[in-house]
């Protein structure tokens, strides 16, 4: 089969594997669609990986159950299952483990597509039968790509805020990410005004239900928010996706007394006064990704509502084409891609 690799010193290669074989405890999925993340590019430029560090790229899986192995059941998976993957195995004892925050595993985590796990930048991509969520009939594989990684992180984020519909969030940052909290926040029900400093973001921001739009770059977040809300106190919550210092600031600064803010982007750091926290008595949390249980529970949020997380991806890539698509996406000539299968 073809795969998908990083090289590291931002170098990729398309390389032949033998068709993997299941364990017993394992399935082999033949892929139908593979999303790109922003995460990858961190992977992309990273240090030169020497062949023991190299493994097949995607944690974004979504595809049909092609073998099972000797021990799974069928109340686990069967062939012909449409699927999407909780890409994180662990001890699968602990507590993180038994709650489905695998991610969060102390002694055995494997993060699938990316660190130590080979992911779904391939025709085939073999795993742990209980990564495996069903894909509920109403969405497509892209739609199950989505929810794999950018929306259910969103969905998580959501969830964490606690919001509700009465409602009005401030989103910062419209990538992949961002769009997803901006689709689900609307179907929450709440208020939500959208930032960010491309006007080609910001419109589809409007597309995915915004209810106003910022531009960061031409006037001032933080009073342009709080024009926005009663009172001028502030949004109620706020979630950042873009892991810049500022807006990370932008989000805690622009939410009123008692209000909540989300960080979700990853990597770098902010520096705030301490009296946005202890004087307004406001809530800073982090999300990291979600559980296997808020992947399954996005899943059937999107399908019953039917929200349309496939306009996400802008562009659509053959396998072939990983060095052109990661080359595009590195550059920010698309927006989110994902490599199609037959």
């Amino acid at each position: 089969m073809k795969a998908v690799v990083f090289l590291g010193e931002g170098k990729l290669e398309i390389r032949e594997y033998p068709d993997p074989v299941p364990g017993p405890d394992e399935v082999v999925i033949r892929m139908k669609a593979s999303g790109m993340c922003g995460s990858d590019l961190h992977h992309l430029h990273g240090p030169k990986r020497s062949e023991s560090q190299i493994v097949i790229e995607g944690h974004e899986p979504c595809g049909v159950v092609e073998m099972v192995g000797s021990a799974v059941s069928p109340k686990e998976a069967k062939v012909g299952d449409r699927v999407m993957v909780h890409h994180y195995d662990g001890c699968r004892t602990c507590q993180y483990c038994r709650s489905g925050w695998t991610q969060f595993c102390p002694t055995d985590r494997t993060v699938f597509g990316g660190l130590d796990g080979d992911g779904g930048h391939a025709e085939f991509m073999k795993i742990p039968a209980h990564t495996l969520i069903k894909l509920p009939d109403q969405l497509s594989f892209k739609a199950g790509a989505a929810i794999s990684c950018g929306s259910g992180t969103a969905f998580g984020a959501i969830k964490r805020v606690g919001l509700s519909a009465d409602d009005t969030i401030a989103i910062y940052g419209q990538g992949p990410v961002g769009l997803s909290c901006t689709l689900l926040a609307k179907a929450f029900g709440a208020r939500v005004i959208a930032l960010d400093v491309e006007p080609s973001r910001l419109e589809m921001a409007k597309k995915f239900g915004a209810d106003y739009v910022i531009n960061s770059r031409e006037e001032d977040p933080v009073a342009a928010v709080r024009a926005l809300t009663r009172g001028g106190q502030g949004a109620d919550k706020s979630i950042e996706c873009s892991a810049n210092e500022t807006a990370r600031r932008h989000a805690v600064e622009s939410i009123r007394r008692w209000g909540s803010a989300c960080l979700v982007g990853v990597f770098g750091k902010f520096e705030l006064d301490s009296s946005e926290i202890i004087l307004l008595q406001k809530t800073v949390l982090g999300s990291l990704t979600f559980s296997k249980n808020l992947q399954e529970e996005c899943a059937l949020f999107v399908a019953e509502r039917g929200l349309d997380v496939d306009s996400l991806f802008t562009h659509e890539f053959r396998l072939e084409q990983a060095e052109e698509a990661y080359d595009l996406f590195d550059k920010r000539k698309i927006g989110k891609g994902v490599f199609m299968f037959d």
